[in-house]
């Protein structure tokens, strides 16, 4: 499903703008600075959750602006989606999909969005929490149902957390209401992590070796069988810790590079680089398989550390995907094994044809 048209109302650093697109590539080319990253940004946030930055709605507004920003997108098919905010309510999230209200998980039932930024380069290097959310992305483009289990999941763990802090007490009823909802949605959470990792593992293990290394996907950390009972029996421990010590938001993403056996942390900044793109392209195979559509794939200076040969691989994977892939970049140059595909400059808050 591609993005035929993306307008942009007071989000970031743009007070107003309109993107025409067509199938296959959408290069954004300019300097640093000119607003390239946050037309990445709006796109991603045609999916559920916080976008590729990870910032707060109030964030996105545009700075001096009335307050509230909106996104909206026609979609091939004329199927249009959009969210955003009010300035009644900055961090209030909206979402309309044919101009009716819907909710944010269920943006997923039409767009399955993935991508790759500069700061996710660190990946390997930092805690388990950016991994996770990296490790549900592809599980969300393979199954959208898995935002509603992540978003009560979260919900009934901050409650929990809450009423086990009460200093007089918790209510043992209410917390046992609390940890049967979180078993029942950190059980799916679990399973649909588990079926995407085998399912991805299965694909990186018939990659042909190349310019993207292969790499071997497992989970670790939290793999529990009953969480309501673990749960129960850890509410002093968790009382004292101010949080909860078990459940799959304990669970680790553990990447190998298969070629030379070496855990992901262990590699090069240009290996991990390589370990990333390599179960990103896969990932796009197996959710045009799955799916029925390809993911679309949103990449930021994905070329800049690239020699040549990498970049001309690069680019013939992703047109093999056969979805639209929108790429930033500096220079022109460093796109011109592309092809044909929509070219866009920006400048200081707009974007023209290039």
């Amino acid at each position: 499903m591609s993005v035929t048209r993306l307008i942009l109302t007071d989000f970031r650093s743009y007070d107003a703008a309109t993107i025409d697109a067509a199938p296959g590539f959408v290069v954004l080319t300019g300097e640093n600075g000119a607003g390239k990253t946050n037309v990445l940004e709006a796109l991603s946030l045609l999916s559920p959750g916080r976008g590729l930055r990870g910032a707060t709605l109030s964030e996105m507004a545009r700075v001096d602006g009335p307050g509230g920003f909106a996104v909206a997108a026609r979609l091939a098919g004329d199927i249009e989606i959009g969210t955003g905010t009010t300035a009644a309510a900055p961090e209030r999230r909206q979402v309309r999909i044919n101009s009716a209200s819907a909710s944010a998980t269920s943006l997923s039932e039409w767009l399955s969005v993935l991508w790759l930024t500069p700061a996710m380069d660190r990946l390997f290097a930092e805690g388990a929490s950016g991994r996770r959310r990296f490790l549900d992305r592809l599980v969300l483009a393979l199954e959208p149902g898995h935002g509603h289990h992540a978003a009560r999941y979260e919900a009934a763990m901050r409650a929990r957390n809450k009423l086990l802090a009460e200093p007089d007490g918790a209510d043992p009823t209410w917390l046992s209401a609390l940890e049967a909802g979180m078993a029942e949605h950190g059980e799916a959470i679990a399973i649909a992590r588990e079926r995407a990792v085998a399912a991805l593992g299965e694909r990186l293990a018939v990659q042909p070796e190349g310019p993207f290394a292969r790499a071997g996907l497992a989970l670790e950390g939290w793999r529990g069988i009953d969480l309501a009972a673990e749960l129960r029996i850890s509410r002093g421990r968790d009382a004292a810790a101010g949080r909860t010590l078990a459940g799959p938001h304990r669970t680790d993403l553990a990447v190998t590079h298969l070629g030379k056996r070496q855990p992901a942390e262990r590699c090069s900044t240009g290996e991990q680089k390589a370990l990333l793109l390599g179960i990103v392209l896969a990932h796009a195979d197996l959710v045009a398989e799955r799916a029925g559509r390809p993911p679309l794939l949103l990449l930021d200076e994905v070329a800049a550390h690239l020699d040549p040969i990498r970049r001309a691989a690069l680019f013939e994977r992703l047109a093999a995907t056969g979805g639209q892939v929108w790429m930033t970049g500096t220079e022109p140059a460093l796109f011109e094994g592309v092809g044909a595909g929509t070219r866009l400059v920006v400048e200081a808050g707009r974007v023209a044809v290039g």
